[in-house]
């Protein structure tokens, strides 16, 4: 990171403070794809899925903000993986977003259940974790990297994951 920046690694560590403030503003930025202080919850693709009154409308378009979301950041996500089975800083930060992470993703169910929308053969708490389970960084690579798959065809296979598994009949 620092040669791609072309400042030394203690010129990082001394604008970041730590090696774990430098890994999560790095984190940050592929999660939303700017820098601006805007968490993920309040942006417009965001709301404007959150606010979209038919469900499989929302629900795709929820579908599309993965594909950036996971184009931007999957493979940083599995670098933090990897180094949090050696790294208590890593696994300590990767424990958070991933916290954070169900957190974000389960206001798709609540919103979902809001409109009587979502499948009463499934409880909240289940529905919750099939949406953290399916729109997963880990779903994403074994899709996009190890079977080759296209973003267009990881956000059409998500959509309809997320509809046939969350939508009422």
């Amino acid at each position: 990171m620092a040669d791609t920046a072309d400042v030394s690694l203690p010129t990082l560590y001394r604008l970041f403070g730590s090696k774990r403030a430098l890994l999560l503003a790095v984190l940050e930025t592929s999660f939303v794809g700017d820098d601006e202080p805007i968490v993920f919850v309040d942006r417009p693709a965001v709301q404007a899925a959150l606010s979209e009154p038919e469900p499989s409308k929302m629900l795709k378009a929820f579908a599309g903000i993965a594909k950036d979301f996971m184009n931007r950041s999957s493979g940083i996500l599995h670098v933090l993986a990897s180094a949090a089975q050696v790294d208590s800083e890593a696994a300590d930060l990767l424990t958070e977003i991933r916290r954070q992470r169900y957190t974000g993703q389960s206001r798709i169910v609540t919103a979902l259940a809001e409109r009587g929308a979502l499948d009463p053969a499934v409880e909240p708490s289940e529905a919750a974790d099939f949406v953290y389970l399916l729109w997963s960084p880990d779903v994403h690579r074994i899709l996009t990297v190890e079977r080759g798959w296209t973003a267009e065809q990881y956000e059409a296979w998500l959509t309809k994951a997320l509809c046939g598994t969350l939508l009422a009949p």
